[in-house]
């Protein structure tokens, strides 16, 4: 069973740090690209970043470009979003999908991706 745990949510101040995790079991990694969105109640489902399979080429939504940083351990078969000077607008529940795809693309659309996580829930208050 194809399968994504996201970890690494939390109660956070203004201002400080996440690292968000996904794993990925009964299946690798490899050849797929990884989004990760983040979806609030009420609101749609959004982009905040993606990484391709190779890892060498990554996008961000504006909201977080310079805040968030996508990373894969493809050996480990994990996906990472460092999140720094977290803002009370990110405050949501953050997924992180995969889509098969060798090719060097990924996407931030929700409707590109198979496979999704349960999500861990990000709160930043003080």
């Amino acid at each position: 069973q194809l399968q994504l745990v996201e970890s690494g949510g939390g109660l956070v101040q203004p201002g400080g740090s996440l690292r968000l995790s996904c794993a990925a079991s009964g299946f690798t990694l490899d050849y797929h690209y990884i989004g990760w969105f983040r979806q609030a109640p009420g609101k749609e489902r959004e982009g905040v970043s993606c990484i391709t399979s190779s890892g060498a080429l990554a996008n961000y939504a504006h909201f977080v470009q310079g805040r968030f940083t996508i990373t894969r351990d493809n050996a480990q078969n994990m996906v990472y979003l460092q999140m720094n000077s977290l803002k009370p607008d990110d405050t949501e529940r953050y997924f992180c999908a995969a889509e098969y795809d060798p090719t060097d693309r990924c996407s931030l659309d929700p409707r590109d991706y198979d496979v999704w996580g349960q999500g861990t829930q990000v709160t930043v208050s003080s």
